[in-house]
């Protein structure tokens, strides 16, 4: 009986030296082509190389070649409603429905159902004449986000890039590199795929009783971009089209991966002929679970891709999910510049819940808060750095009854004061003025409330829900 591991290996093997040798016959011999071009002055609606749902009749945008780099661009993921200013009017009014337009879908050269599409991402940056970004909290009325139980209000940081390094007017005081990436990477779903979602999204939109709780987002007809499709296939996208809200085990989608970056690799499942491959959501930075919702520096930009079939290559690995491989490129702090909070499975009222890991993260969160807090920073302007700044988030334990633990790792040198421990106990003796984060119209300050009722049950259910 043959070696099952040996021979994929050889596969494996084989195609990455043919694929080299491709690449190096090419190398420095041809410019990078430009699949996708984006026009600011239109409507993201109006642009047929975009789209805003995930479904395998949306037609192609364009043809890759098999082997080839290519240069795709990207409008901000709300389709140019945040301007680059001082008011969170935008951010309270934000459209939900207009969100997510995605480059694509592209057909690449060979591509079957039951292959993968390894995507290398080769580069990312903003426009050379758009050097800005934005982070926001959404209004709890209006798309909400981690912690709006406690912090309602709509607020937004706008972020000035220089090279590598984001700052803020509306959070002196940082500097910090970007891990930049895309929010949104994959290939379309087949029919039946695309069945599964809805028939098991639909299940649990109707077995919920989280009355103030959206629990997903079901297809939606209102605002719908098909790209290029005709009113026929539209009207059928608007019917049955996923929303591009949450990532998916089938084929990735949504993910925010910070760790998603340059020289990173990625395997995802092809489920239609030609991949039917999109890109968008381009983050400047973000931390571990982009917690206000609109948590990392948004920004429109380029995406530089590489492309490459592995036929066959679904089954040979017996992949269910994506994998990737980061690239070489991170923000680098040492171990011992990180101050990490912890968290566990007991909400902000005192009630004990069964390892819950949402719940955990959300304490670990308000601790570092309640940390910054001292040094002059307000909550708002705090919620809106962790949700950019490259923090670390990680699962410590999930076995351990009855508390998950999870801690949160905020790097030190991202700040041009001292932010140590040893600081922390002088911190109110001097109390720096850091200004202010954009609020709406005639607001200067974001609500603060006792976070609700998160009592009976968890955030996101989980374990403890009760019949």
């Amino acid at each position: 009986m043959p070696d099952t591991d040996s021979s994929l290996s050889s596969v494996l093997t084989n195609f990455q030296s043919a694929t080299t040798r491709k690449q190096t016959d090419n190398m420095g011999k041809t410019e990078i082509r430009n699949v996708c071009k984006v026009d600011f002055d239109k409507p993201a609606s109006e642009q047929p190389q975009l789209h805003n749902r995930w479904h395998p009749d949306i037609p192609f945008a364009g043809f890759i070649k098999d082997g080839e780099t290519v240069k795709i661009e990207c409008v901000d993921w709300t389709g140019g409603q945040i301007g680059n200013n001082d008011s969170a009017d935008d951010m309270k009014n934000v459209d939900l429905t207009k969100i997510h337009y995605l480059s694509g879908p592209f057909e690449v050269e060979g591509a079957q159902p039951g292959d993968l599409l390894l995507v290398e991402i080769m580069d990312v940056q903003p426009f050379q004449d758009r050097p800005w970004g934005f982070t926001g909290i959404f209004d709890k009325a209006n798309g909400g986000g981690f912690l709006d139980e406690i912090y309602p209000s709509a607020a937004k940081a706008i972020w000035d890039f220089e090279g590598i390094y984001a700052t803020s007017r509306h959070i002196p005081g940082v500097k910090f590199a970007g891990l930049i990436h895309p929010g949104i990477i994959g290939c379309a779903p087949s029919a039946e795929v695309l069945a599964t979602w809805n028939k098991r999204e639909g299940e649990l939109v109707a077995a919920n009783k989280l009355a103030d709780r959206d629990v997903a987002h079901l297809p939606q007809p209102i605002n719908t971009h098909a790209g290029a499709a005709s009113k026929e296939i539209a009207e059928k996208v608007a019917k049955e089209g996923a929303r591009t809200v949450p990532g998916r085990p089938e084929h990735g989608g949504n993910c925010d991966i910070k760790n998603l970056s340059r020289g990173s690799k990625v395997y995802l499942p092809v489920h239609v002929p030609g991949a039917k491959f999109s890109v968008g959501d381009l983050h400047f930075s973000q931390g571990d679970g982009e917690i206000s919702f609109c948590g990392a520096i948004e920004m429109a930009g380029v995406i530089t891709i590489n492309f490459k079939v592995i036929k066959n290559g679904v089954e040979g690995m017996g992949l269910k999910s994506p994998i990737y491989i980061p690239g070489p490129v991170e923000p680098s702090f040492g171990p011992g510049r990180y101050i990490y909070f912890e968290g566990f499975s007991v909400d902000e009222h005192g009630k004990q819940h069964y390892m819950d890991v949402t719940v955990a993260y959300r304490q670990t969160v308000l601790r570092c808060i309640e940390y910054l807090r001292r040094f002059g920073y307000s909550d708002y302007q705090i919620y809106l750095l962790l949700s950019c700044a490259p923090i670390q988030g990680h699962v410590a334990g999930i076995v351990d009854v009855p508390n998950a633990c999870t801690t949160l790792g905020l790097p030190m040198d991202i700040f041009d004061f001292d932010i140590s421990p040893a600081a922390a106990l002088k911190a109110g003796e001097t109390k720096r003025d850091l200004g202010t984060c954009a609020f709406e119209t005639g607001v200067t300050e974001g609500k603060v409330t006792n976070g609700g009722k998160n009592s009976q049950i968890s955030f996101g259910g989980g374990l403890t829900y009760k019949e």
